[in-house]
């Protein structure tokens, strides 16, 4: 079974972003770069997946800027087997990327799409489903646990209620959350053999996608800095203190 991972370049977990000056959006310059967490619990997912001999092929798909490509080198050095970079230089919607994740999945065949539920970057939460969606293909989002059994994945998700199992039969599409694993750290071995591994750039007029927003961000700004807390002397005059910023 091949095994189709997406990873995406974003701005690393432990930089705190910062807004233009303009509010066009979040400055990248001299920022460090690093894969969506989300997407490295994906790549791992599959890696174990491949050692206990249910998948042959790991194939790593990215789409963005050139410098992507090093996020793509990093998931090869996890384990990935080859990787693909469809690259542009435009911010791409979750549909379009969607769109030419199906493309490729037409192209490949992959008995198993696994690919973060979220990036960080936007947090938009819609590019597995739609990729579902557009392949015609079951999903199981949020996994917590990936079980394959046969021609089915069994998928263990987190809801509100406690935890819901799905068992869907493949191929099919799998989102991760964050306490599915714990990704590995890449050892220098497998960094310099990852740089022999086959990386292959195309483009999305390549798949026949059009890239062309849908979407018109207004305005990026600042969340409003957290006002200090006030002491009240008894719970009378919290309550007061309550009904007066209408609250309760």
């Amino acid at each position: 079974m091949k095994i189709l991972v997406p990873v995406k370049r974003v701005i690393d977990y432990n930089v705190k972003p910062r807004v233009k000056a303009d509010g066009t959006g979040v400055d990248l310059a001299n920022v460090k770069m690093s894969m969506n967490p989300f997407d490295e619990i994906a790549v791992e997912e599959a890696i174990r997946l491949k050692e206990k001999g249910a998948a042959t092929e790991i194939v790593a798909v990215s789409v963005g800027p050139a410098k992507a490509a090093e996020t793509l080198r990093t998931a090869l050095a996890m384990g990935a087997d080859r990787a693909i970079l469809i690259e542009t230089d435009e911010d791409v919607e979750p549909l379009a990327v969607a769109k030419i994740l199906k493309a490729i999945a037409d192209e490949e065949a992959p008995g198993l799409v696994i690919l973060g539920k979220q990036s960080i970057s936007d947090d938009s939460n819609q590019t597995g489903q739609m990729l579902a969606a557009l392949l015609g293909r079951p999903q199981g989002t949020g996994a917590n646990t990936v079980e394959i059994d046969g021609d089915h994945v069994i998928v263990k998700r987190e809801v509100d209620g406690g935890l819901q199992t799905v068992r869907l039969a493949m191929p099919a599409i799998v989102t991760t959350d964050l306490r599915l694993n714990e990704p590995r750290y890449a050892s220098l071995p497998n960094i310099m053999k990852a740089k022999q591994k086959p990386l292959a750039t195309k483009t999305a007029a390549d798949y026949g996608v059009d890239l062309a927003p849908r979407l018109k961000t207004l305005k990026v700004a600042e969340p409003p800095v957290r006002q200090a807390g006030e002491k009240v002397a008894d719970v009378a005059a919290l309550v007061e203190k309550v009904k007066a910023l209408g609250i309760a």
